[in-house]
C-alpha cells in the first residue's frame, strides 16, 4: 500500500475513533450505537496500520487494489450501521405510535370525567360537598351532635 494512502487510512481511523469517543463522553451517542462506530473503526485502523492484513483480505475477496478492498470493507460497515438503524428507528416509530394512542385515549377518558362532574356539580357546589350533605332516599339524617332524643 502507498505510505501516503496509509496514512490518510490510519487518520482517518483514528479520528473516527476519537469522535466516537467524544460523543460518547458528552452523552450524544448512546453507548450501544457507539459500540459498532468503535468496533468499525478499531477494524479499519488495523487493516490500515497491518498492510500485510490488507493485501490477504483484498486476496480473499478477489480484489486486486488493496486500499480498494478497505473501502469496500469500510462500505460493509456502513450498510450494516444502517440496517441496525433502519431496525431501531422502525421499532421507535411503532413505539411513538402506540403511545400516541394512548395519550389520545387518556385525554379522551379525561374529557369524559370532566363533562361528568360539569354535569354533576349543580351551581357550583362540589359532588363530594353535595353527597355528604344530602342523605339518600330511605336513610335518616346523620345527628352531628352528641345529644340523643
Amino acid at each position: 500500500m502507498d505510505p501516503h494512502l496509509q496514512t490518510v487510512a490510519i487518520v482517518a481511523s483514528v479520528t473516527l475513533l476519537l469522535i466516537v469517543l467524544e460523543l460518547v463522553r458528552q452523552r450524544r451517542l448512546f453507548e450501544r450505537y457507539a459500540i459498532l462506530w468503535m468496533l468499525s473503526a478499531v477494524v479499519l485502523l488495523a487493516l490500515a496500520v497491518w498492510a500485510g492484513l490488507l493485501s490477504r483480505v483484498a486476496d480473499t475477496l478477489g480484489i486486486a487494489y488493496p486500499p480498494t478492498a478497505l473501502f469496500v470493507i469500510a462500505l460493509g460497515f456502513v450498510l450494516m450501521l444502517l440496517l441496525h438503524f433502519s431496525v431501531a428507528v422502525s421499532r421507535l416509530a411503532d413505539q411513538s405510535k402506540v403511545l400516541a394512542q394512548r395519550l389520545a385515549l387518556m385525554e379522551e377518558r379525561l374529557r369524559r370525567l370532566s363533562a361528568e362532574q360539569d354535569e354533576a356539580e349543580p351551581a357550583g357546589e362540589p359532588v363530594v360537598a353535595a353527597a355528604k350533605a344530602e342523605p339518600k332516599p330511605g336513610e335518616r339524617p346523620r345527628r352531628t351532635s352528641g345529644v340523643s332524643s
